[in-house]
């Protein structure tokens, strides 16, 4: 199944390392950072884990739920969880989706039989509390991701649902932002009346709060 920006995120029921959870319910009102890894006990997913365990107070800062999944089992899970708190201290409290039958994985196309035939790639996907899918991100089974970039790009989600934005190569927290060619300048001094710097007539910079 190919899943595009703005399709409804599947739903789906299945086991998890805090009992059954069905992802729409489980979302509630908050955003979701859905990611997935090709095994328990192996390296890479491993620091992973750690990492966005790591990082549960800036997750919940942005209303966000992280959600892990991986083709093993919920019992497998549990178990790993031991070696991802003792190797990376910390203390993994987020769920951990099981699918040893590869069910979600191919329903959110994680796996690439070029990768492996059983095992999922480390997809991303960024998903609204309207369950929209935001953004999504692929990554091979040897690279591990950049949490300083999920973040970021989670920043610049919400940023741009709040104040009708749009961000530049390389935005962070803090700096300008562009004005969208779409809303004319007469309306966009009502929107931003701090002014704006224009570079071009569709390249208009400003900042937010």
């Amino acid at each position: 199944m190919s899943l595009h920006i703005g399709d409804t995120a599947p739903d789906f029921t299945a086991d998890s390392t805090i009992g059954e959870i069905s992802l729409h319910e489980w979302a509630g009102d908050s955003w979701v950072f859905f990611f997935s890894h090709p095994a328990d006990f192996t390296p890479v997913c491993t620091t992973e884990m750690g990492r966005t365990a790591q990082l549960a107070d800036q997750f919940a800062a942005r209303n966000t739920k992280p959600l892990g999944l991986s083709t093993d089992t919920a019992a497998e899970h549990l178990k790993w969880i031991s070696d991802v708190n003792e190797t990376q201290h910390t203390s993994l409290q987020f769920p951990i989706v099981a699918d040893p039958d590869l069910k979600i994985a191919k329903l959110y196309d994680m796996i690439h039989p070029e990768e492996s035939e059983t095992a999922a790639v480390r997809s991303v996907f960024i998903i609204d509390p309207d369950k929209k899918l935001r953004l999504t991100m692929t990554y091979p089974m040897n690279v591990g991701r950049n949490f300083d970039e999920i973040l970021r790009v989670i920043d610049a989600l919400q940023l741009s649902d709040a104040k009708n934005i749009a961000t530049p190569a390389d935005w962070n927290p803090g700096k300008k932002v562009i004005i969208p060619p779409s809303i004319k300048n007469d309306e966009a001094k009502t929107l931003f009346p701090q002014g704006w710097d224009e570079l071009r007539p569709y390249l208009r910079l400003t900042d937010v709060t």
